[in-house]
């Protein structure tokens, strides 16, 4: 996410999520084995009742029928997951939107809510199927004016309704607006969004556009995401768009979108987006997805810009820095997503940082003199690895700070093809996975074969700034 254009800022409250009470052990019906619920929360630092315990999601085929004058929204969500443990019941994360149906394995499922919430519990004949490691599909039907949210920070994400529209935003917990499912970092997942919108819209979403289709007075536009994608990073723009679509040398599929209003003024940077990828993946290593390219938005749309996978979001036009920021996300945060929301700084920190490299390289400031920039008091308000709040997650200190960070690497490593080799060969080690700041702060150190505990406990977690830049 860039914080240039971001209009977070520190929440009066941190978020309240509702508590659901977890029911007690069961046994299955006919094969008389015994489940037990799964988690309703994954006790993130931050969110500690997002995401959801005892499946992992391997597929989420999302249909989806909006009127976006009437702010309505018609979904069937059919969930293919494993279960990580012999499941009796489990939960998916939705916000506001009404559950007209549910089945597990074909068969209707009881479904009780608190909150944003669902617990499914599936009848006593599959209950006693969902063993450990047993893959099984859910369908939830669901309907009604999805919400947008508002963060602890007091952004807006969800369903952001626009000029002529609407977009879908999901970090950190936006995703839950307009569809149920494991709402947490953690649980990655291919995608298949099928969205049908009057015949006068465009529907973009993340992937590739594998079809599309025109029945009366509506078009159905069907996008394909094959490499896995955390549910933050999916979304959905419905507007008047102007869109061009081709392809790379190296076999990229490129496809950008821009509100018919700002769609001149975006043309020349979004013709951008190949040499932007290209220079990125000469310094973070092979390029992660088969698809890239952008949506702009207008301005007002959104508060600010966001790295949705393949195609980032911009409300108006994005100056080159901007996007080479979003786009380095592709990589750090996107294809390595973190592994809890405490670990943003690895998203951010990266991210800032390509956009010193991207300058130097192009006859702005050279990078020390960004770091040099970045010693400031509101770099300082808190460590980057260790956010006091909800509310810090999008602050300074994980993107400025966060850079410093990287840059104090690159001069511990000392030698520039040795660090930018460190670099692609993180992402080559985490690719379409994820990873805490523990998983980072060791591979490095056994990357360089350098003791960077003091590095660390100065630059990445110390409260206090040090005397010297060092």
């Amino acid at each position: 996410m860039d914080q240039r254009t971001s209009v977070r800022r520190t929440a009066r409250a941190a978020l309240a999520l509702l508590v659901l009470t977890t029911p007690t052990a069961c046994t299955g019906g006919t094969g008389g084995v015994e489940g037990t619920p799964g988690a309703a929360g994954l006790r993130d630092p931050y969110f500690p009742k997002l995401g959801n315990g005892g499946y992992d999601v391997t597929h989420y085929d999302l249909a989806l029928d909006v009127d976006p004058a009437a702010h309505r929204l018609h979904g069937t969500a059919t969930i293919t997951a494993r279960a990580t443990q012999d499941l009796s019941a489990f939960n998916l994360d939705l916000a506001g939107l009404t559950v007209r149906s549910a089945t597990v394995e074909g068969r209707p499922a009881a479904v009780n809510r608190a909150g944003h919430e669902l617990t499914l519990r599936p009848d006593a004949e599959i209950e006693s199927r969902l063993h450990k490691g047993r893959t099984f599909r859910t369908v939830v039907r669901y309907s009604g004016s999805p919400q947008t949210l508002t963060d602890p920070d007091e952004s807006k994400e969800g369903w952001l309704r626009t000029a002529d529209g609407s977009v879908a935003l999901g970090e950190p917990t936006g995703s839950m607006a307009w569809f149920p499912g494991n709402n947490y970092p953690s649980d990655k997942a291919s995608y298949d969004i099928t969205v049908t919108v009057p015949k006068n819209l465009t529907a973009v979403s993340n992937g590739e556009l594998t079809s599309r289709s025109t029945s009366g007075t509506t078009t159905t536009y069907h996008w394909h995401t094959i490499e896995p994608m955390a549910s933050y990073l999916a979304t959905v723009a419905i507007g008047r768009f102007d869109t061009k679509a081709s392809t790379t040398p190296d076999g990229i599929k490129v496809f950008t979108a821009a509100d018919s209003k700002v769609a001149a003024d975006s043309a020349r940077i979004l013709a951008r987006v190949p040499e932007i990828v290209k220079w990125e993946a000469e310094r973070f290593g092979p390029y992660p997805f088969s698809a890239t390219g952008a949506i702009v938005g207008r301005p007002g749309d959104a508060g600010y810009a966001l790295e949705t996978q393949n195609r980032p979001y911009f409300p108006g036009p994005p100056d080159a820095g901007l996007l080479v920021h979003e786009m380095a996300h592709q990589w750090f945060g996107d294809s390595v997503t973190p592994e809890s929301w405490r670990d943003m700084w690895l998203n951010e920190g990266f991210a800032t940082y390509a956009e010193w490299l991207w300058e130097a390289d192009h006859g702005g400031d050279p990078v020390q003199k960004r770091f040099d920039a970045a010693f400031d008091d509101d770099n300082w308000a808190f460590p980057p690895a260790d956010p006091p709040t909800a509310a810090d997650i999008s602050q300074a200190p994980v993107y400025g700070r966060g850079a410093v960070v990287i840059h104090k690497i690159r001069r511990a490593v000392g030698d520039d093809k040795r660090f930018f080799a460190l670099v692609r060969g993180w992402t080559r080690a985490h690719r379409h996975g994820n990873a805490s700041t523990a998983d980072f702060t060791a591979y490095v150190e056994k990357a360089t074969g350098q003791d960077l505990t003091a590095l660390w406990n100065t630059w990445l977690y110390g409260r206090s700034r040090p005397a010297s830049k060092g």
